[in-house]
């Protein structure tokens, strides 16, 4: 059926409202803030030595630290910096690109800002070899990722100057190798949000837009074999063309959804939800509308 295909599971489609995977990510951080403070006043654990980002705990093995550094903070207002973040903006990407991509996105930078600052680190031990603790290159994977699908939309830089995304998104990457080249302030990992910023770029850039320099990785793809097709009636309103001579009520079935509908259903396969146009989201509304009356 046409409501079981793959594209059409897609949340901005699906029938059934799924959790928003940006707050489950929230709320994971905030409990492991929790349990990280009770650790800090109750227990002996190292938390820091084991799971924080640092030189020398990738030097012994703890590859974990590119992933377990994401979910520690320094504070409570650190904290509710990134989860504002994270919440601002992980939201408008998980509703054009969906679960899977928000979590590969935002963990794919984190781990991009991670190493941007280990390797700092290594390089250049006084000045960056302290351990690094935060959700701040994930989130700024998100802003980066926020600036290309919505390059218009206006942010409020320090909530009260009106900046638009894809003019952001440079100012952030210019402050962090700013201070990446004069290191006034060591307590910031200006290298992780670098790193988050590229990270999040080469996502949308190579993933989500399919801009990838070699062809074979597309030729790989697995093609997906046709489903059972269902019986559609246009509408006298449909905002879709028939073919030449044909009118919208004669065209059968078949001719449809391989006309008109298909071609969109692999646009977003291709490239994501957010690249359809707002004639191509009607189209496939009105055909989904059109599923859910039968």
């Amino acid at each position: 059926m046409l409501e079981n295909r793959p594209y059409m599971r897609n949340p901005e489609f699906s029938t059934r409202p799924a959790f928003p995977m940006t707050i489950l990510l929230i709320g994971v951080t905030l409990a492991v803030f929790v349990l990280q403070e009770v650790n800090a006043a109750y227990g002996r654990f190292p938390v820091l030595s084991y799971f924080a980002l640092s030189t020398n705990g990738l030097s012994h093995g703890y590859l974990w630290q590119l992933l377990t550094f994401q979910f520690l903070h320094g504070g409570g207002l650190h904290l509710i910096f990134n989860l504002f973040g994270l919440y601002m903006f992980g939201r408008v990407v998980e509703g054009a690109l969906g679960r899977r991509h928000l979590l590969w996105l935002y963990f794919g930078s984190g781990v991009a800002g991670g190493l941007l600052q280990a390797g700092l680190g290594f390089a250049f031990p006084e000045r960056f070899g302290i351990p690094v603790v935060g959700a701040s290159a994930g989130v700024f994977g998100l802003v980066a990722a926020y600036s290309m699908l919505e390059p218009d939309r206006e942010i409020l830089l320090f909530f009260v100057l009106p900046i638009r995304s894809k003019y952001f998104i440079w100012l952030a990457a210019g402050i962090a190798m700013f201070y990446i080249i004069v290191p006034a302030d060591p307590g910031v990992a200006h290298g992780a949000h670098l790193g988050g910023i590229i990270g999040g770029w080469a996502y949308i850039h190579w993933i989500i837009q399919g801009r990838l320099s070699f062809s074979s990785w597309r030729a790989l793809r697995p093609r997906r074999r046709p489903t059972e097709l269902v019986k559609v009636r246009a509408l006298k309103s449909a905002p879709w063309r028939a073919a030449p001579g044909a009118q919208p009520e004669e065209l059968p079935s078949a001719d449809f959804i391989s006309k008109e509908v298909d071609p969109i259903l692999e646009k977003i396969s291709a490239h994501g939800i957010h690249s359809l146009t707002e004639k191509e989201r009607k189209i496939l509304e009105a055909a989904r509308a059109k599923m859910q009356k039968r």
